[in-house]
């Protein structure tokens, strides 16, 4: 049986982070699967990749006092 629910926003960008880690459950892997919208796992995706780049210029900047 096909789960036709979809996941929330927040849940899409849950799985994005975990996805950036690298590790996640087999259950909740089928889980996303199933219930995420492919379009909006893109722009977690992209925002997700802009925060973590944005971060880490920010932090080489207050280190090198620049």
């Amino acid at each position: 049986m096909v789960d036709t629910r979809r996941a929330s926003f927040w849940a899409t960008l849950r799985a994005v982070l975990w996805s950036f880690v690298g590790i996640r459950k087999r259950r909740h892997y089928d889980d996303d699967a199933t219930s995420l919208n492919p379009k909006a796992v893109i722009v977690a995706g992209l925002l997700a990749g802009l925060v973590f780049v944005l971060s880490i210029v920010a932090f080489v900047r207050f280190v090198v006092g620049a």
